[in-house]
């Protein structure tokens, strides 16, 4: 038996488990090696003048963690101990990550993003996920991995009466989020897809992170345009025909056709149709969809959500695939889980088929509507009408602001950011072409903006880009 000196170290806490300590360091530094005897439990209480319990319970915790044996006539024997780490190692706790900067309090956020969460319906909402959440237990199990059957056929139905899509529900798939549906629709297809120029950025960077290589395609003042596309190489194309963001551009019916013919030469073609503020719609009867002219047998994936219409923190969004695709969509993601609660499904299910989506919109949209009025009204009045261009009023939750004499964009954004107006610029959508954007121009999303306060914010804008200061960071 080997006899050697052992201090425990002087924290606090019992005797036994310093002793423990104590002994799992010497047989992890190899003080004490494999093979070697512990010494008597009763020879160790006494050399340390602790207790015979004490001594027990170390060696009871030792042999239970492995470190040692009981062996008969043998007593405690340490088992071998494989030297991971170096044993002059120190340990210390790694130093705290640094903190982000606090989030400005700005006066006005006017990102397109935002939303106005006075407009939820939280009191219908609330009552039907409280009747569902005590009436239904079933819906804590799995569901279909498509979705809801129930909701997907309240979805065809809603959407063959307000946007003329042609699908029955075994077309639509319900997914948390369109970024989420994208990343699984992209390993289905193949080629290179285009993406409008200017454009949200996302898009491209989900498409590529899924495998899809992307190519810029320039937008004019009809959307898309046909001729680029065909140019381009690419077989695959990304679209907001509704609202095209951020220029606010409707896509006219011929460039609508245009585009269906040129899905319809190859059959590897498809157009990915983001019915991006549909339902946001001001002053002229909305076009129908693309997937709507193309029939449920055409090249169009037609994608969606609530995010703008609901809110984006209820992750639903859905698309409605080709009959084509549908093989490939089962045999690919057939056994996946769907990724929405079943109780927001069908939530979302009472919310439809109750009337309750469509008045909720229609109220929505009116008050929208109200926004757009009295911030238009408000820039025209601070930087008078034949000052300023305003483009994209008509349709979705934003619209652009163009100074022709004004400052550059980059200072523009700048200053308004100096005076709490958060805003951006439009050049920072585009892709590849950058020099090819208007000047003076920056994209002001209001869809949070009530319209108590489009007075104070034109004001505020007239004033920040009208500083003596601005003329010096021009120069």
């Amino acid at each position: 038996m080997l006899q050697f000196p052992l201090l425990l170290d002087q924290s606090d806490g019992p005797l036994y488990q310093r002793l423990y300590r104590a002994l799992v360091q010497q047989i992890r530094c190899g003080t004490l090696s494999a093979g070697t005897r512990l010494p008597g439990k009763r020879t160790l209480s006494s050399e340390l003048g602790i207790s015979v319990n004490t001594v027990d319970t170390a060696y009871q915790m030792l042999a239970a963690e492995g470190y040692v044996e009981s062996r008969p006539r043998s007593g405690f024997v340490v088992l071998p101990f494989i030297q991971e780490f170096p044993t002059t190692r120190t340990s210390s706790v790694p130093d705290a990550a640094p903190q982000p900067a606090p989030e400005k309090n700005w006066k006005f956020d006017l990102r397109t993003g935002s939303v106005d969460a006075d407009l939820f319906p939280f009191r219908t909402w609330g009552r039907i996920q409280k009747e569902l959440l005590y009436s239904s237990p079933q819906l804590l199990t799995y569901g279909a991995p498509q979705g809801d059957e129930n909701l997907r056929a309240a979805l065809a139905h809603y959407l063959a009466a307000y946007r003329g899509v042609q699908c029955v529900p075994d077309q639509i798939v319900v997914g948390a989020g369109l970024e989420y549906l994208l990343g699984l629709l992209a390993p289905l297809l193949s080629g290179v897809c285009a993406v409008e120029d200017p454009g949200y950025s996302s898009t491209r960077h989900i498409l590529e992170n899924s495998g899809l290589p992307c190519c810029a395609v320039p937008v004019d003042k009809y959307g898309l345009s046909a001729q680029a596309l065909e140019q381009s190489g690419a077989n695959l194309c990304y679209i907001t025909p509704s609202h095209q963001f951020p220029t606010g551009v409707t896509m006219s019916a011929p460039r609508r056709a245009a585009l269906l013919a040129w899905a319809a030469q190859k059959p590897d073609r498809y157009l990915l149709e983001d019915d991006f503020d549909a339902e946001f719609r001001f002053d002229q009867k909305p076009l129908p969809s693309l997937q709507g002219m193309a029939g449920a047998d055409g090249a169009v994936v037609y994608l969606s959500t609530v995010s703008r219409s609901l809110a984006p923190s209820i992750r639903l969004a859905y698309m409605v695939l080709p009959q084509k695709l549908l093989p490939r969509w089962k045999s690919r993601y057939g056994n996946y889980a769907n990724t929405v609660s079943r109780f927001e499904q069908q939530t979302f299910c009472r919310f439809i088929k109750d009337g309750y989506f469509t008045r909720h919109l229609a109220r929505t949209r009116n008050t929208c509507k109200h926004r757009r009025d009295a911030l238009v009204s408000a820039l025209q009045t601070a930087f008078g009408k034949n000052t300023i261009q305003l483009n994209g009023i008509h349709t979705g939750l934003h619209l652009l602001l163009t100074l022709p004499n004004g400052p550059d964009e980059k200072t523009m954004v700048c200053t308004a950011a100096a005076a709490g107006v958060r805003l951006a610029g439009l050049a920072s959508y585009y892709h590849t072409t950058p020099a090819q954007c208007p000047a003076h121009t920056v994209v002001l999303g209001y869809g949070s903006l009530s319209e108590s306060a489009a007075p104070a914010l034109a004001a505020l804008l007239k004033e920040a880009w009208s500083q003596p200061s601005v003329s010096s960071l021009n120069s």
